[in-house]
């Protein structure tokens, strides 16, 4: 488990732990909204990013190994596996839980490790956060995949469906575009639905 977290947190990594440009952008712009939202708790913001990576991604990909892997899942390995993502979900935690001995077993079974594991996740957060950012690397990092897969998908599809959204949602769309002053974005908006056809 110890290599694990230590690979899925970048400090496996050496002689200096690689930031993927994605999340350090996910990262800061969770970190900027709770600076626009005046959210000062730090747990908010710790929690925003757990929801995001960790236990959005991570824990899928160690509870179903199916999902990336041509693999069956015996109950004995699910039941062993739910225990793993328990123990990532409860160092990924920010509170500290008070353990008894009337807790499940299968949080006592690492009660030892969890808070060293925090201090990792803990660490991994500060280290994304004090990390130089760099839009252009984003970008380009954007614009490789973009690239790689431009034959994969189809734009019109893609368009067609951020249409059917804008309409779905206009009186929103259009209230929000205001809000911001940005009439113009609302008039450009306006004049596309304008020429859709009626079906």
């Amino acid at each position: 488990m110890h290599d694990v977290f230590l690979s899925i947190f970048g400090l496996a990594e050496r002689p200096v732990r690689y930031i993927p440009p994605p999340i350090k952008f996910l990262f800061d712009f969770l970190d900027e909204q709770a600076k626009t939202l005046e959210i000062d708790d730090p747990e908010i913001r710790h929690t925003w990013k757990n929801n995001s990576l960790p236990l959005r991604f991570w824990i899928n990909m160690i509870k179903n190994p199916n999902f990336v892997f041509d693999i069956s899942k015996p109950t004995t390995v699910d039941s062993c596996l739910s225990v793993i993502a328990q123990l990532f979900m409860d160092s990924c935690s920010y509170d500290d839980h008070q353990l008894g001995k009337d807790s499940p077993s299968n949080k006592l079974l690492y009660a030892k490790e969890i808070p060293e594991y925090k201090k990792i996740v803990k660490r991994f957060y500060e280290d994304v956060a004090s990390a130089p950012s760099n839009d252009t690397d984003f970008e380009h990092l954007l614009e490789k995949i973009s690239n790689r897969h431009n034959k994969c998908f189809n734009s019109l599809n893609a368009a067609r469906e951020l249409l059917r959204y804008a309409v779905k949602h206009k009186v929103r769309l259009m209230d929000n575009l205001e809000e911001y002053d940005l009439e113009s974005l609302s008039d450009d908006l306006q004049g596309i639905m304008e020429r859709l056809p009626d079906d």
